[in-house]
């Protein structure tokens, strides 16, 4: 047993086994491959994932800021319109006022900023229900976006277009290959490595029980080899391509969100006012301050919903009265597919960006195979609404439930069902730690 063990810790990461938390992982895998064989290996050429990670990059750009705000408890109907008004502000401030791009990215950020405060404000202080506030937000942003583009297309200078367009470039000898690809490739693998290392030195450090050293290695021997795979697609494109910018915009952001909710105090508290509310306010979570920040984030991922539309637009070379439509519900999707629970409290950047790609790999498949418009449709409601069913009914059953693996603690014992403390350091601390239902 105790082989058996050791293997699925492979797949874990801490002491226990935590290989359930891959279910929708495999999912991935299981689509991946199949499209793979159904379109006769179309699905995992170079130029099919640079058009996924080019087409998606702003929907998961999107559901990085959603999962935050469904774990608070909250949900945000507002983000496509907002994205698309953001856009529609810098592209008028670079078509009519000549603003330099970088200039006008920035001000994509702060109108984001401001449209968060102003629907944070209205959530987290006057008392209104998010949905409310974000619906009304939706209608708002959306008359705000026709009417200042007059309904129709504003272009973008060639300058802009590289955040959604462009590619990293291509830098020393000729490999037949995007050099700077393959480089990030291997520090990916190095980073990959380093982390094991430095969660085996922790674990020594404190006495916690470890995975066998083949364990381990074996574990960094399968990310790797999946990472470097990656990498030699994207490098392996025609030339001139390469992983896209909006791709590496998307990383940074995943890696920088997913410190966040792990490894901060903000992020904890975020997962207690989620949880339980009321009980995160008697440890001393100030709830207000995070729905306001939950709400601001969400538009400055409306500012990174602005980003998204900004990246969206620069993909297009143009915006348009039509920018953002349905991409909120795309979000949601995403993050409900990758296990944030209905009610709050529970879910990861990681399994939100997962679920997007789903989706994102299950619209792709679908259109490599033929299907219409209409199934592509009609499918991706099924997913969301099986994905949901399905975890919500085994959950009041008692059996294996996909929403809340995520924040499974690594270590043996019961779960903590009292909020985090508001003090200490962000490593005392998991996410997970408030799951109470509400």
């Amino acid at each position: 047993m105790s082989g058996f063990s050791d293997v699925k810790k492979i797949f874990g990461g801490g002491t226990t086994s935590t290989a359930r938390q891959f279910g929708i992982l495999a999912s991935l895998v299981a689509i991946i491959v199949g499209f793979q064989i159904g379109t006769n290996g179309l699905t995992l050429t170079p130029g099919n994932l640079i058009a996924v990670v080019n087409q998606y990059s702003y929907i998961l750009i999107l559901a990085i800021g959603m999962v935050m705000v469904i774990i608070a408890g909250h949900i945000d109907l507002s983000v496509g319109s907002v994205a698309a008004f953001t856009g529609i502000v810098v592209a008028k401030a670079m078509a009519d006022f000549d603003l330099p791009w970088p200039l006008a990215i920035v001000l994509g950020l702060v109108v984001g900023a401001l449209i968060g405060a102003w629907q944070g404000f209205w959530v987290a202080y006057v008392g209104v229900p998010a949905f409310i506030v974000t619906l009304a937000g939706m209608l708002i942003f959306r008359g705000g976006n026709q009417a200042i583009g007059a309904a129709t297309a504003v272009t973008v200078p060639e300058g802009f277009t590289v955040i959604g367009a462009g590619y990293l470039p291509e830098v020393g000898p000729n490999t037949g290959y995007n050099n700077l690809t393959l480089l990030l490739g291997i520090l990916a693998v190095v980073a990959i490595a380093w982390r094991e290392w430095r969660a085996r030195r922790t674990q020594a450090e404190m006495g916690s029980e470890t995975a066998p050293v083949w364990v381990s290695v074996l574990r960094v021997v399968i990310l790797g080899a999946v990472v470097l795979y990656a990498a030699f697609l994207f490098a392996g494109g025609r030339v001139g391509t390469s992983i896209p910018v909006s791709g590496i915009i998307l990383i940074a952001l995943v890696l920088a969100y997913g410190f966040l909710t792990r490894n901060t105090i903000i992020g904890r508290h975020i997962y207690a006012v989620g949880g339980n509310s009321h009980a995160a306010e008697l440890s001393g979570v100030k709830s207000k301050r995070v729905n306001f920040f939950v709400m601001m984030n969400m538009s400055i991922l409306a500012g990174l919903a602005g980003l998204a539309g900004m990246i969206f637009i620069a993909r297009a070379g143009a915006s348009g009265g039509q920018d953002g439509n349905g991409w909120e519900l795309d979000a949601i999707a995403a993050a409900f597919i990758g296990g944030t629970a209905v009610a709050g409290g529970v879910g990861t950047v990681i399994g939100a960006i997962i679920g997007g790609l789903v989706m994102a790999f299950l619209n792709n498949g679908l259109q490599l195979v033929g299907a219409g418009a209409d199934l592509v449709q009609i499918i991706k409601g099924l997913v969301l609404l099986l994905a949901v069913a399905i975890d919500v009914y085994n959950k009041t059953q008692g059996r294996f439930s996909i929403i809340g693996l995520f924040t499974s603690k690594r270590n043996n014992g019961p779960t903590d069902q009292t909020p985090t403390p508001t003090t200490g350091t962000p490593d005392t601390a998991k996410p997970g730690a408030v799951t109470a239902n509400k």
